[in-house]
C-alpha cells in the first residue's frame, strides 16, 4: 500500500483526498501556493510544501515544482484531483518517469481519450454509441466539408479535438455558415488548446447530459457505478448534478453501463473515469471521457456507498478492484449543488473574507468544503468554495432535504450562488426532472 501521497491540488478536492488518505492510514503532503497558505487542508496534512506564488502557472501547473515536492518529502504517489494537471498526459508521464505512482490512468490512455477525435473513434470500435459525425478531423476542402455536413444533416456542430469546458464549439444551422464556423473554431481551438484540429457532429437540439462513472484496475477488471444527470448547466458549466438520472430506463442504464465497462477493458483503462453522453429521445450518444475524478463524484458515492477516491488509490497501488458488477447496489437518490463565491445575479466572482459561516446538517446531508470563518477566498482560482449533497430514499425526499440545507446555510462577507440554488429547487420544471442542457439558460433569461 502507498505510505505517503502528495496532493497536487487545492480547495475542496484537496481536503477530500486528504480525508480518504487518513482513512487509509496514508501520510499526506499538501502542496499550496502562497495564496493558499492558511487553508484547512494545509493545516491538517502531515507535511506541506509551498510550490510558488498565487498564479497557477507558477504553482499548481508548474510540473517541476510538483515533482520536486514529491522528491524532497520522499512521497510515493501523487494525486492530481481534478482540473490543473489532472488530465495532462505529459505530467502523468513525468510523474512515472520520476519513479512515483500517478493516481490516475496511464499517460497513453490520457492522450487517447484527451483527443476527442481519437476518443470517439475508439468508442465506436468498442461498441459505445456515438453522435453521428465526421469520423475524423475536418480538412481544408470546403466541398468535402459541405458534403459531410449534408450527409449528417443540419444543424451540425463544429468542435475542437482538444477542447473542454465548453470552449471550442460552434453550431451551424445554415450550410452557408459552415466554412466560417470551421475557420473560427480552428482559431479559437489553437489559441485555447494549442491544437487547431476540429471535427463535426450532429447538433442535438434538446439533449440531456448523462454520464456514467467507471472504475477499472490494471488486471482487466472494470465496473460501472451507474449514471449521473448533469443537464442543469450555465455556459456549459455544471450547476446541479444528481444520481440516478430521472426517468431512466433501468435496462438502458445496464446496457450502456456494461458497454462503458467493456470499453475500459478494451483500452486497458486504470482508475476512475467518466463517460459523458448526450441523451435524447431515449438514445445515448458518447461525447467524451474524463480520465479523472469528477467534481460531482459525491452523488455516486451517496447512492452506492463506495469511496471513489479510496478506490483510485487502491487501484493506483496495483490492487485489483474490491467489487464485482453484481455486488454494486444502488440505494435512493442524491443531489449536489455547487456553491460558488459569485454574485447570484451577475455571476461575477466575489472573493474576500468569510465573516460568518454555518454549514447545513441533518439526515442525508453532506458538505464538501474547505472554507471556515475568516477564510479568505482568493481571486486567482475557480470560484467554487464547496458542494452541498443531499441523499434521500427517493428524488422527492432528496430535493426536500436539499432545500432545507440551502435555507440553513450561512455564508457572509462574500456573495454566493446559494440564493440561485434556492430558486432553482423551487422551479416546477426542475422538480419534474429530466430537463435538457439548455433549460437553465432559458430559465435565467426569463428570470432576467
Amino acid at each position: 500500500m502507498i505510505k505517503k501521497l502528495v496532493i497536487a491540488n487545492r480547495g475542496e478536492i484537496a481536503l477530500r483526498i486528504l480525508r480518504a488518505c487518513k482513512n487509509l492510514g496514508i501520510r499526506t503532503v499538501a502542496l499550496y501556493s502562497e495564496a493558499d497558505r492558511d487553508t484547512k487542508y494545509v493545516r491538517l496534512a502531515d507535511e506541506s510544501v509551498c510550490i510558488g506564488p498565487p498564479n497557477a502557472t507558477q504553482s499548481y501547473l508548474h510540473i517541476p515544482a510538483v515533482i520536486s515536492a514529491a522528491e524532497v518529502t520522499e512521497a510515493q504517489a501523487i494525486h492530481p484531483g481534478y482540473g490543473f494537471l489532472a488530465e495532462n498526459a505529459d505530467f502523468a508521464e513525468r510523474v512515472e518517469e520520476s519513479g512515483f505512482i500517478f493516481v490516475g490512468p496511464r499517460p497513453e490512455t490520457i492522450r487517447l481519450m484527451g483527443d476527442k477525435v481519437s476518443a470517439i473513434r475508439t468508442m465506436r470500435e468498442a461498441g459505445v454509441p456515438c453522435v453521428p459525425g465526421s469520423d475524423g478531423p475536418l480538412g481544408d476542402d470546403a466541398d468535402e466539408n459541405r458534403r459531410i455536413a449534408e450527409e449528417i444533416g443540419l444543424p451540425v456542430i463544429i468542435k475542437a479535438a482538444g477542447g473542454g469546458g465548453g470552449k471550442g464549439m460552434r453550431a451551424v444551422f445554415e450550410i452557408t455558415e459552415l466554412e466560417r464556423a470551421i475557420t473560427m473554431t480552428r482559431t479559437e481551438a489553437n489559441a485555447a488548446f494549442h491544437n487547431p484540429v476540429v471535427y463535426m457532429e450532429k447538433f442535438l437540439d434538446h439533449p440531456r447530459h448523462v454520464e456514467f462513472q467507471v472504475l477499472a484496475d490494471e488486471h482487466g477488471n472494470a465496473v460501472h457505478l451507474g449514471e449521473r444527470d448533469c443537464s442543469l448547466q450555465r455556459r456549459h458549466q455544471k450547476v446541479v448534478e444528481e444520481a440516478p438520472a430521472p426517468d431512466m430506463d433501468p435496462a438502458k442504464r445496464d446496457q450502456i453501463g456494461a458497454r462503458c465497462a467493456e470499453a475500459c477493458r478494451q483500452i486497458g483503462y486504470r482508475g476512475a473515469g467518466t463517460f459523458e453522453f448526450l441523451y435524447q429521445d431515449g438514445e445515448f450518444y458518447f461525447i467524451e471521457m474524463n480520465t479523472r475524478i469528477q467534481v460531482e463524484h459525491p452523488v455516486t458515492e451517496m447512492i452506492t456507498g463506495i469511496d471513489l477516491v479510496a478506490q483510485q488509490i487502491h487501484v493506483a497501488a496495483g490492487e485489483p478492484l474490491s467489487m464485482t458488477q453484481e455486488q454494486i447496489r444502488f440505494s435512493g437518490h442524491a443531489v449536489e449543488c455547487r456553491i460558488n463565491a459569485e454574485d447570484p445575479e451577475t455571476f461575477l466572482p466575489s472573493p474576500g473574507r468569510i465573516t460568518q459561516y454555518h454549514a447545513p446538517g441533518g439526515p442525508g446531508i453532506r458538505v464538501d468544503s474547505h472554507i471556515y470563518v475568516q477564510y479568505v477566498v482568493p481571486p486567482y482560482y475557480d470560484s467554487m468554495i464547496g458542494k452541498f449533497i443531499a441523499w434521500g430514499r427517493d428524488r422527492s425526499q432528496a430535493l426536500r432535504r436539499m432545500r432545507t440545507a440551502l435555507d440553513e446555510a450561512i455564508v457572509e462577507g462574500i456573495r454566493t450562488n446559494i440564493p440561485l440554488h434556492r430558486a432553482i429547487l423551487k422551479d416546477r420544471g426542475f422538480q419534474r426532472g429530466g430537463v435538457d442542457i439548455h433549460y437553465l439558460e432559458r430559465w435565467l433569461a426569463k428570470r432576467r
